[in-house]
């Protein structure tokens, strides 16, 4: 009879073969409200899933919690997924969470990813387009809610860490329909203001709270803001839109104030070092000064201004000298160049000059003589003419041509009545 009676270890073993075995229990989807939320240090998650008549016990291993894009929390709806078994120890059957999401914002997660994967295309989170922050502002905006938390703290952080920075509040719905024209039109305004750096964003909430930062409008507003932005939006573990088109993502408000002004302390430190390297610099410069000063003073020209002088002046004397020499030497040259003139042959005998020219212009006459054409006309030559040309060719005269011959005296005009060529060459 014993043998009928089975342990519960065994009994829970079996169901649990039973549960980890259906098919249908493998991959499950359950919607409900969170009860009895504990983060355990391990970081998974422990919690009830219920709606108005049941609850499940359900456990998210902290691999998988680390992808949640919101922070749980008791009494809020969720979307979950995962599988259901048995715990042996307990004997009580629960689910095991792969994916979670808040209920009725599955579809903003879609769209969140959509325009996500657009702009990032577009080349709107691209590093080379983020702008530095200014090491010391003067001056940062705030645009968000005028209260509330995130305000606050802001203010206070600023004011506790660089009192000597101005804070400029642009006052915008942070959340609802109105929320995005609101928040773009505070960034236009901010613009129009000499700011250093502006912080965008709002303190914690739902995803469907966060959800003006996550329009297309505000992510464009953001990227051709001219001032620097600072998105704070947020928990640390809340991601939007506006976060990756900044130019920096701060985890919450008070961490972007942290973000963008220094600690005053810090600050006088660091002006309190430049001023020692400043007089040490100062003072190296003024030794160094002093040890030059010194190597002139104690110079041998210093101390010996006339050496200079002497110097000087035995170099132009020596410079003057140099100059009479060169014009005696000029001037002795030209006295033997004109003596030269006066000895020479042809100064002494003009008449020579004259008389070799005359000899030489006779040879040059005598020699036109010769090649003057009238010349021969002399020696009973003549020249005979055509109309003014001279006839070097019989053939070139006809019968009854009028020629004119020219003498050594004079001329005869004749006309030809016959002519005899000379055949042979």
């Amino acid at each position: 009879m014993e043998n009928k009676y089975l342990e519960v270890t065994a009994l829970t073993r079996y169901l649990k073969h039973k549960f980890d075995s259906d098919p249908n229990l493998k991959n499950v989807y359950l919607k409900g409200e969170i009860s009895n939320l504990k983060f355990h240090t391990t970081g998974h998650l422990y919690f009830s899933i219920k709606d108005d008549n049941s609850k499940i016990n359900a456990i998210m291993f902290m691999t998988n919690a680390k992808k949640l894009l919101f922070r749980p929390t008791d009494g809020m709806k969720v979307l979950v997924t995962g599988r259901i078994s048995v715990y042996e120890q307990t004997g009580s059957y629960q689910i095991y969470i792969d994916e979670m999401l808040e209920d009725g914002v599955g579809n903003l997660y879609i769209a969140f990813e959509q325009l996500k994967e657009k702009l990032n295309k577009e080349g709107l989170f691209n590093k080379e387009h983020k702008r530095p922050i200014p090491k010391i502002p003067k001056r940062v905006g705030v645009i968000t809610a005028s209260t509330g938390a995130a305000i606050k703290d802001i203010i206070s952080t600023i004011k506790r860490r660089f009192p000597l920075c101005e804070t400029y509040l642009f006052p915008s719905l942070v959340q609802g329909d109105g929320a995005k024209d609101d928040i773009v039109k505070k960034i236009a305004l901010a613009n129009t203001f000499d700011l250093d750096v502006l912080i965008v964003g709002r303190g914690g909430g739902s995803i469907e709270d966060l959800w003006p930062f996550n329009e297309e409008i505000v992510a464009r507003a953001i990227y051709n803001s001219k001032i620097p932005v600072v998105s704070a939006v947020g928990h640390e573990i809340d991601f939007t839109i506006a976060d990756y088109v900044a130019d920096l993502r701060a985890p919450t408000p008070t961490g972007a104030a942290e973000m963008v002004v220094p600690n005053i302390n810090d600050v006088i430190n660091h002006v309190d070092q430049l001023k020692i390297r400043l007089n040490e610099s100062i003072n190296k410069k003024i030794n160094y000064l002093k040890l030059y000063l010194d190597s002139i003073k104690n110079s041998f020209v210093i101390k010996n201004p006339l050496i200079m002088y002497d110097n000087k002046k035995q170099k132009l004397d020596l410079l003057v000298e140099k100059i009479n020499k060169a014009i005696l030497l000029k001037v002795e040259n030209k006295r033997k160049y004109f003596d030269n003139l006066k000895n020479s042959y042809i100064f002494k005998n003009p008449d020579s000059l004259y008389k070799e020219d005359k000899t030489i212009l006779k040879n040059i006459l005598e020699k036109l003589e010769l090649l003057n054409p009238l010349s021969i006309l002399k020696r009973g030559y003549t020249l005979t003419y055509i109309n003014e040309t001279i006839i070097t060719d019989i053939k070139k005269i006809n019968i009854n041509d009028q020629i004119k011959t020219k003498f050594n005296n004079g001329y005869i005009v004749s006309q030809v009545i016959g002519k005899e060529e000379n055949n042979e060459r």
